[in-house]
């Protein structure tokens, strides 16, 4: 083979490699049920470490995340829904994607799975890919599953608790891992 076929094929091996990277992970329907979540966010990524308290409203339809000081004041606020994302900053400042995942990588540098995250919350795989090796407790939740490029460690299931709902994940994707620490859930059919 010629030098020139020879670079070519090697530049083709590349750019179908690349393509194949930048594959964006199938689209995940939002989580069904309703809930609302208090908790606190540990994200480090590419040597940057954040952290927040955080609030998180689900609907079928909607997600609205607060990233919150310890005092309370909104570091940022994120809408999702069918419309696309919108990031609105301490400062005013708003940003716009697509979907969360896309929006929080433009705006604050790091991947909020969120899509997903609304099933894995509740200690579920969240629908499409299938995910890889999903490890039980023994009362049958999940303790760990890898899914769509993601390891989901479920930390804490509090005892005694019949809903079986985790109180803390840890994620991890490549460089990036992502402590999420739920202090308190309210559900569709829970009393405010």
């Amino acid at each position: 083979m010629s030098p020139l076929r020879t670079c070519a094929a090697a530049a083709a091996g590349v750019l179908l490699a690349a393509c194949a990277a930048l594959t964006p992970a199938p689209e995940v329907p939002r989580a069904p049920v309703r809930f609302d979540l208090l908790g606190r966010v540990a994200v480090n990524h590419d040597g940057r470490v954040f952290s927040s308290n955080v609030r998180w409203q689900h609907a079928p339809e909607r997600d609205e995340i607060w990233l919150l000081t310890p005092t309370g004041q909104t570091l940022a606020y994120i809408v999702d829904d069918a419309g696309g994302a919108k990031l609105t900053g301490a400062d005013q400042k708003q940003y716009r994607a697509d979907n969360a995942e896309s929006l929080t990588r433009q705006a604050l540098g790091w991947e909020l799975p969120l899509a997903r995250l609304g099933y894995w919350v509740r200690g579920e795989p969240a629908p499409g890919a299938a995910p890889a090796g999903a490890e039980r407790d023994d009362r049958s939740r999940l303790a760990a599953l890898t899914q769509d490029g993601w390891r989901i460690a479920f930390v804490h299931y509090p005892p005694g608790e019949q809903d079986g709902l985790p109180r803390r994940l840890d994620l991890a994707s490549g460089a990036h891992e992502i402590r999420l620490v739920i202090d308190g859930w309210r559900r569709d059919g829970d009393t405010p």
